[in-house]
């Protein structure tokens, strides 16, 4: 049996990327050296724009100016230029000098890459945008999405699409009305293992699937969790917009508690661990079960921080933090019958919980990765994976060698990033376009509003309500600052 292998879904190492971001810390800017190679002519060229230029913005806005059928016109972000935690430096400059050094030239005068500071107006100043690259914190994507949307343009835009259910539901049926290409950041989907697992699963490996069990190693030291907002106001850092930072979030004073990065850990801006992973990792899940809107979904979480110290001195003092994502969760939601297949229970745990490890996985043998797993809990046996899909395997070891995998049944990607600049120029359709990845988001900010209303929902999606519980569907749609809607 050949062991199945995960690759890279652009070439580029995150490895390789945080090395060349060092660079860009250290005073100069990193050279490319992959070859540019023959393609279309650059007027024939698709014309994008990267709206957020922190590390992860800067890594995709790499990946796009190396694509032959694209061409990065502008970068967009209210931080102009400073130090990123430990990843080197970011913002819209080093974005700005990074492409103009790739493509050769000195400043849009010359066709070069182009700064901006708030996406409304960049979006107004440049019809010549094509498409744009959403690498903002959770509650920007749907405000920058559906503005790129209503003017035409195609979106590409990280996980989880929105911050509430009322956006990640318009997003998808707005891009749909609107015709144009779109793909959520979820690139597991592009990979060769996430299809190898589907195609198990469809070929009745495990036979009929009536749990699953998922986790993630979020959000360990990644953010803050059960803490209170800072009271201290220090300066805002130079070339840093706070305002339109902020977006559509209730006003607060800028604090490095914030930015760069740990806003993650803040309901206002992020969505915790399921924001981060859930669509990474419950996406074999979706797509192999054709999972669709679950009937309910409940959570219990670790909401609670101990501010005494563990010996002596004052009894443990306990207090709801409301503001922070949780420490840990726990969740469950349950789908119905689909397509011959029978009802099943997808159960979530984050914060170092985990499920009872199999018997039949071998004692030296990982349970998932670094990031996360999921466990398919078949009529006729186990299935094991880690995020992203990756690594698919039987439990135990012996049935895996047993098995002969299935004849390929699924197209294969051409790479998650490229498969969408295709896209965008009529050539195919992205494999997680809002039309798949929309509903993916939804189970998954379905759990965040769990965790958040901390009771179990029943969930009518067509009309987007919680039967059960009317007193939380102010959850459902967001909202926002004077300013800015939807």
């Amino acid at each position: 049996m050949a062991k199945l292998k995960a690759s890279s879904p652009t070439g580029i190492t995150r490895r390789s990327f945080i090395q060349s971001a060092s660079a860009i810390s250290l005073g100069s800017l990193f050279s490319i050296g992959c070859a540019r190679g023959d393609g279309p002519s650059v007027n024939d060229k698709i014309n994008i724009a990267c709206i957020g230029t922190g590390w992860q913005g800067l890594y995709n806005t790499e990946v796009f100016m190396q694509d032959k059928n694209a061409r990065v016109v502008a970068v967009c972000d209210p931080f102009k230029e400073g130090q990123y935690m430990q990843r080197g430096i970011c913002g819209r400059e080093p974005a700005r000098r990074m492409v103009n050094q790739y493509y050769d030239y000195s400043g849009p005068e010359k066709g070069g890459c182009a700064g901006y500071t708030d996406f409304r107006e960049m979006l107004e100043e440049r019809p010549d945008i094509d498409a744009v690259v959403i690498t903002a914190p959770d509650h920007i994507h749907a405000v920058a999405a559906l503005a790129a949307i209503r003017k035409g343009k195609h979106v590409f835009c990280e996980k989880p699409l929105g911050h509430s259910l009322k956006e990640v539901r318009m997003m998808r049926e707005e891009a749909h009305a609107a015709g144009v290409a779109t793909q959520m950041g979820n690139w597991g989907h592009g990979m060769e293992d996430i299809r190898r697992l589907c195609e198990m699963i469809w070929d009745g490996a495990i036979g009929a699937v009536r749990e699953v069990h998922a986790w993630a190693n979020r959000p360990g030291g990644w953010w803050p969790y059960g803490i209170d907002r800072p009271e201290d106001e220090p300066p805002v850092p130079e070339g840093m917009d706070w305002d339109l930072w902020l977006g559509p979030a209730p006003w607060r004073p800028w604090h490095p508690a914030y930015h760069p990065f740990i806003w993650r850990g803040w309901w206002d801006f992020g969505s915790g661990a399921l924001g981060d992973m859930a669509c990474h990792i419950l996406d074999p899940v979706v797509w192999s079960l054709h999972l669709g809107a679950p009937e309910s979904v409940e959570a219990t979480s670790v909401k609670l921080n101990s501010k005494a110290t563990p010996f002596g001195g004052e009894m443990p003092v306990w207090k709801v933090h409301p503001e922070t994502t949780t420490a840990g969760a726990y969740l469950r939601w349950k789908f119905p019958e689909r397509k011959g297949m029978p009802p099943v229970t997808v159960i979530w745990s984050d914060g170092g919980l985990r499920p009872t490890r199999p018997d039949a996985l071998a004692p030296d043998k990982p349970m998932g990765d670094g990031d996360g797993g999921v466990l398919f809990m078949g009529d006729e046996g186990i299935l094991l994976c880690g995020c992203y899909g990756k690594d698919p395997q039987l439990l135990p070891a012996s049935k895996m060698e047993a098995y002969t995998m299935p004849k390929p049944t699924l197209p294969r990607s051409v790479g998650h990033y490229k498969e969408w600049v295709l896209a965008c120029r009529g050539e195919g359709t992205a494999w997680s376009n809002f039309d798949y990845a929309g509903p993916l988001t939804e189970i998954v900010t379905l759990g965040i509003a769990a965790i958040k209303a901390d009771c179990k929902l029943l969930w009518d999606a067509e009309n987007m309500k919680f039967p059960n519980a009317p007193e939380h569907e102010h959850l459902i749609t967001p909202v926002m600052r004077e300013g800015w809607s939807l």
